[in-house]
């Protein structure tokens, strides 16, 4: 009796389980499809009005001139044994000074730290990578390749090569999210951490449970969560949307005096054309569902013991508010203020 007791536990604990899981997958998948309406709308209604623009694009065959200047540094590449990727990174500043690493985010390449580079040059060895997937780095096609212990692993793989054993880290978005991880697991290698538009990952995972207008304002995570069409809806009308997410009010540069040139958008759209680089960078979002998430609201080890800075943009749409975020934050982090521009 009590062995037939036990195993009907077991079994209800397991269907239990089977059946939350379902119930997650089924609302990420209903969400999906609503995004996939909504853009299908857009795409109808693009059409009505464009009808012979709005499949025509055209891939950038030729770098723009501000790529290869020589003012932001040296272009280098490094293939690590272990993953086998090839890695392109622009480096300045005199060997043998500390070492800061810049991490992009989405959809961008090293170029978004043009101005860091030059600004920081004198004083550090500063370091501009293409993450996996971006730029002139390799772009692995399995979505797989995209999972968190990965991305962490090309940071560690790529500072040692430099011959370093320490760091001075900056992410933004995507390249933020990788810097909070690797300076969880790899304390030792991070001398300060700077963060941009990107809150700590538990908190924004806890956050985003609790109130699913957050999940709206993410929206295109699911959307992305498609294949190919995400990259037909870029594309369309020579990437009107790609442009959208660096001009328009809500995603883009605010700032007068600050907008992109014709010759920057161009170098954008220049690392965004090529084959296979949409697909590259939207399996970053491709994977997060895919995955057990990493576990980091527990445990004294998954503090940030680095001093740190997090900064975020005033207007940002999808990074939660100060209110919401500061009181979370603070018992993952031992130290560091947050800066609002």
């Amino acid at each position: 009796m009590a062995r037939l007791l036990h195993n009907l536990i077991i079994f209800l604990i397991r269907l239990a389980l089977q059946i939350k899981v379902a119930g997650y997958w089924s609302l990420i998948y209903a969400y999906c499809g609503v995004c996939t309406s909504v853009a299908l709308l857009k795409l109808w209604w693009s059409i009505v009005l464009r009808p012979t623009t709005v499949f025509q694009w055209a891939v950038r065959e030729t770098p723009p001139a501000c790529l290869n200047d020589t003012s932001l540094g040296t272009h280098c590449y490094v293939r690590i044994k272990e993953s086998g990727l090839r890695f392109h990174y622009v480096a300045a500043g005199e060997r043998g000074k500390p070492l800061m690493l810049f991490l992009h985010g989405f959809p961008e390449f090293w170029f978004s730290w043009r101005y860091q580079l030059r600004e920081f040059k004198s004083e550090f060895r500063v370091v501009a990578i293409d993450m996996r997937g971006y730029g002139e780095s390799d772009l692995p096609v399995s979505t797989e390749s995209y999972r968190f212990e990965h991305l962490v692993t090309d940071v560690k793989d790529i500072v040692e090569y430099l011959g370093y054993n320490r760091c001075c880290l900056v992410g933004h978005d995507w390249g933020g999210t990788v810097a909070w991880l690797f300076a969880i697991y790899y304390p030792e290698m991070v001398t300060k951490l700077i963060v941009l538009n990107c809150p700590h990952p538990s908190v924004f995972a806890d956050y985003a449970v609790r109130h699913p207008s957050q999940l709206l304002k993410c929206s295109h995570f699911f959307f992305f969560q498609l294949p190919r069409f995400p990259e037909l809806m870029l594309s369309i009308d020579d990437f009107k949307a790609v442009k959208a997410l660096f001009t328009s009010r809500s995603t883009g540069i605010g700032r007068k005096g600050r907008w992109l040139t014709v010759e920057e958008m161009e170098a954008y759209l220049y690392a965004l054309s090529q084959p296979g680089a949409l697909t590259g960078a939207l399996n970053y979002y491709r994977n997060i569902f895919r995955y057990k998430c990493i576990r980091l609201s527990q445990g004294e080890g998954f503090l940030i013991q680095t001093p740190f800075r997090r900064i975020r943009g005033h207007v940002s749409r999808t990074c939660l508010t100060e209110r919401t975020i500061c009181s979370p934050l603070q018992p993952r982090c031992s130290t560091g203020p947050a800066l609002t521009l």
